[in-house]
C-alpha cells in the first residue's frame, strides 16, 4: 500500500490563517478594553480559562486523555511558563500603547527565533538571516521610538513579549520532535490557566460584573480559536503559502485601534511596521527556499 500523501488546499488554508489573525486582532482589542478595568493577570486567567474550553471541545473528542502522555513534562514547564510571562508583558503593553504599535513590535518575535534558534538548537544563522535580524530590529526601533514615556515603556514589555515568544518558539521547534501538536496545545493552556490563577493572588483580583465575566470568557474563546485556526492553516498548506496572510494582523490592528480608540497612525508607525513585516516575509521566503515544510513561528498570543 502506498503511503497517505496530503493534498494542499491552499485557497482554504488562506482563509484559515485569515480568520485566525481576525479573531486574534478581536482578542487583543478586547484584552486591552479589559486590562484597563481589571488585572493583566485577571483578564489572562479568565482568557486561558476560555481558550482551555475551546481546545478542549476541538481537541479532546479525536485524541481524548492520551493527548497528555509525555516523557518531558519538564519542558512543557519550561516552555509555558516562559509564555505567561510573555504574554502578560504584551496585556500590559496594550495598556500603555495603540494595539497596532504593540502587534507591530510583536511581529519581531520571528526574528528573535532565528537567533535563539542558532543558540540553543544550533542552527545556522547565515548573511540572510542576520540580514533580517538587523533591518526587522530597526523597524521595532522606528516603532518604538516615539510618543510619550507610557509609550516607551509599553514598547518595552512587547519588545520583551517578542524576545521571550522567540524563545518559546525555539523551544517548541525542539519539542516537537517528541510531541503532537496537540499535546503541546492542550499542555499551554492547562498550564497557563494554573499560572495566571496563581498570579491572580499576587496581582489582584476584581469580581467582575457578568457582563465582563462574559465577554472575558469570549476572549478566551476568541484566542483558543484562532489558536485552532492557525493550526488549521498549516495542515492545509504550506507555511510559505498561507505565512504571509498572518501579517494581515497589523491591518486588522490598525483598523479596531482607530474606530475603538481613535488612534491615528504616525508614520514611524507605518514604517516601522513594514520594515518589520518585510524582514519576517523575507525570512519565511529565504527559508521556504532552503526546505519544503518549514515549521511557522507560532501565532500572536
Amino acid at each position: 500500500m502506498s503511503p497517505y500523501k496530503r493534498i494542499d488546499k491552499v485557497p482554504l488554508g488562506i482563509l484559515y490563517m485569515l480568520g485566525a489573525t481576525f479573531v486574534f486582532s478581536i482578542s487583543s482589542a478586547m484584552s486591552k478594553w479589559q486590562v484597563d478595568h481589571y488585572s493583566f493577570a485577571e483578564v489572562l486567567f479568565f482568557r486561558a480559562l476560555g481558550s482551555m474550553a475551546i481546545c478542549s471541545l476541538l481537541i479532546m473528542p479525536r485524541a481524548g486523555w492520551s493527548v497528555f502522555k509525555t516523557r518531558h513534562i519538564e519542558q512543557h514547564i519550561g516552555r509555558s511558563s516562559t509564555q505567561a510571562v510573555a504574554q502578560s508583558f504584551i496585556i500590559i503593553a496594550f495598556g500603555l500603547m495603540p494595539l497596532a504599535g504593540a502587534v507591530a513590535i510583536n511581529f519581531s518575535a520571528p526574528l528573535f527565533t532565528t537567533f535563539l534558534a542558532a543558540l540553543w538548537l544550533k542552527e545556522k544563522v547565515g548573511v540572510a538571516r542576520l540580514s533580517a535580524l538587523l533591518v526587522g530590529f530597526c523597524g521595532v526601533l522606528l516603532v518604538a521610538g516615539p510618543g510619550a514615556d507610557s509609550f516607551r515603556t509599553g514598547a518595552l514589555f512587547a519588545l520583551g513579549n517578542a524576545v521571550l515568544l522567540g524563545s518559546v518558539t525555539a523551544a517548541v521547534r525542539g519539542m516537537s520532535k517528541t510531541e503532537t501538536a496537540e499535546t503541546l496545545t492542550m499542555y499551554q493552556m492547562v498550564f497557563l490557566t494554573i499560572a495566571f490563577s496563581a498570579a491572580t493572588l499576587v496581582f489582584g483580583y476584581t469580581n467582575p460584573t457578568a457582563h465582563d465575566l462574559v465577554l472575558m470568557l469570549i476572549n478566551g474563546v476568541f484566542n483558543g480559536l484562532g489558536q485552532y485556526w492557525w493550526t488549521r492553516s498549516l495542515s492545509l498548506a504550506p507555511a510559505s503559502a498561507v505565512g504571509p496572510f498572518y501579517y494581515f494582523a497589523i491591518v486588522f490592528a490598525l483598523i479596531i485601534g482607530f474606530l475603538v480608540w481613535g488612534d491615528i497612525p504616525t508614520l514611524a508607525l507605518l514604517a516601522g511596521s513594514a520594515v518589520v513585516v518585510a524582514s519576517g516575509l523575507f525570512l519565511l521566503w529565504h527559508e521556504s527556499k532552503k526546505r519544503a515544510p518549514i515549521t511557522a513561528d507560532e501565532p500572536l498570543e
